[in-house]
């Protein structure tokens, strides 16, 4: 039997819930499936040893303008407005102030680089000074920023996001990720572990191939990460092929977090900062008792997180527990436990962390957040001009998407 919708939206990550609030205003029927087992997509809190994980993301970037916020206000979530310790060395381990200093200044003159003389191939390495005692510190923030080594990002691409975003960013005790797959509507449907495996044109609309039947909708918001749209393992019609070359323009980055739990007596203070080594371009960052919780969150980008998908968690908590030691004493491994380990790249339905731009290829975001057709539309992070790589930007695209269907239907 052939179920029967107005729109079916692909994937129940924050793109797909955004556009599914946006529907539930309207009186057309609408359907989610989503491939996984859970809602929330690359938002995910873990509940572990009684404590709220966010695996994914976990902030609330540009947060005067991030609509997660209102949400979590209206839905009774509190949402944490102090300031982010990124950047603050705890106690200067390892990173005394002169260092700093001059990492930073080395950091500004490689932006300034970018911004007022890029070089023509659009590429974020060739900005880099031929030689410099801070290189692979500036290697390490722009892998934890964008997740992809500097060879293959976009310089352009790279400064959208940077003119876009804001230095407020906030959090939820309870966890983003948490918010995220609570805030689905009611009075949409939605269908969990069902991955859409063919999306087929029909004389007055779509059809989408499941595992459990086949569902036929005027439109569908494609909602899916841009590894899976380019991938073999979602199938479109060929008059598609644009979308896909743009999606694989917009790669996922290496974005990979660690939990340690802290167990014990230990020299670790509620919310501060370190990192790990920064002359090291594989680096972790690693946020100590953040909101006072007793876990150090350990993030990795590009070549750090690259370890983690390619050790394993064992060699990743081991990297992360070397570098911790050398800054606090090597004692501090009695009093640290591996708790939880994200593995984005790995994960199927995603494969990866969040979208970057190819040198050259910035445009490709405009280019896939295009509908086709009126019947085809397209949401996500990567289509957002400027806020990809964010649970808002994605949210905003999914309404964005949400909204064209229906002045399509208006028409």
């Amino acid at each position: 039997m052939t179920d029967l919708f107005d729109v079916v939206i692909v994937g129940g990550g924050a793109a797909g819930i955004g556009a599914a609030r946006r529907l539930a205003q309207t009186d057309l029927s609408t359907l989610v499936l989503e491939a996984s087992p859970r809602l929330g997509g690359r938002a995910w809190t873990h509940d572990i040893a009684g404590l709220a994980l966010d695996l994914g993301c976990g902030w609330f970037h540009s947060a005067e303008r991030n609509a997660w916020v209102a949400i979590a206000e209206a839905a009774g979530f509190q949402v944490d407005r102090s300031t982010a310790k990124w950047g603050v060395q705890y106690r200067d381990l390892g990173f005394p102030p002169e260092s700093r200093a001059a990492a930073w200044q080395a950091f500004g003159t490689w932006m300034q680089n970018l911004a007022r003389s890029p070089p023509a191939s659009d590429c974020a390495a060739d900005a880099l000074p031929t030689a410099g005692e801070w290189t692979n510190y500036i290697r390490a923030i722009g892998g934890f920023i964008s997740g992809a080594s500097l060879e293959r990002l976009s310089i352009a691409d790279y400064l959208a996001y940077d003119e876009a975003s804001s230095e407020n960013n906030w959090r939820t005790p309870a966890g983003l990720g948490a918010l995220v797959a609570s805030s689905f509507p009611a009075a949409v449907a939605l269908r969990l572990a069902t991955p859409v495996e063919s999306v087929s044109l029909s004389a007055d609309g779509v059809t989408l191939s499941t595992r459990a039947g086949v569902i036929h909708a005027r439109a569908a918001i494609v909602t899916v990460s841009t590894a899976v749209l380019a991938g073999h393992h979602l199938k479109l019609p060929p008059e598609i092929g644009p979308w896909r070359e743009a999606a694989a323009r917009l790669p996922l980055g290496r974005n990979e977090k660690l939990f340690l739990e802290i167990v014990g007596d230990s020299p670790f203070a509620p919310e501060s900062q370190v990192l790990g080594n920064p002359r090291e371009v594989r680096t972790g960052s690693y946020y100590i008792r953040p909101l006072g919780a007793p876990v150090i969150e350990c993030f990795f980008g590009a070549d750090g997180a690259r370890l983690v998908d390619e050790g394993g968690p064992v060699a990743a908590f081991d990297f992360a527990l070397e570098q911790l030691g050398a800054l606090f004493g090597s004692n501090i491994r009695a009093v640290l436990r591996p708790l939880a380990a994200s593995g984005w790249t790995r994960t199927n339905y995603i494969g990866g962390a969040y979208s970057y731009a190819l040198p050259g290829h910035a445009a490709a975001r405009k280019t896939l957040a295009l509908p086709f057709d009126n019947r085809v539309f397209f949401a996500g992070e990567a289509t957002s001009p400027g806020d990809f790589s964010t649970a808002h930007g994605a949210y905003d695209s999914g309404v964005r998407a949400a909204g064209e269907v229906v002045a399509g239907r208006e028409t």
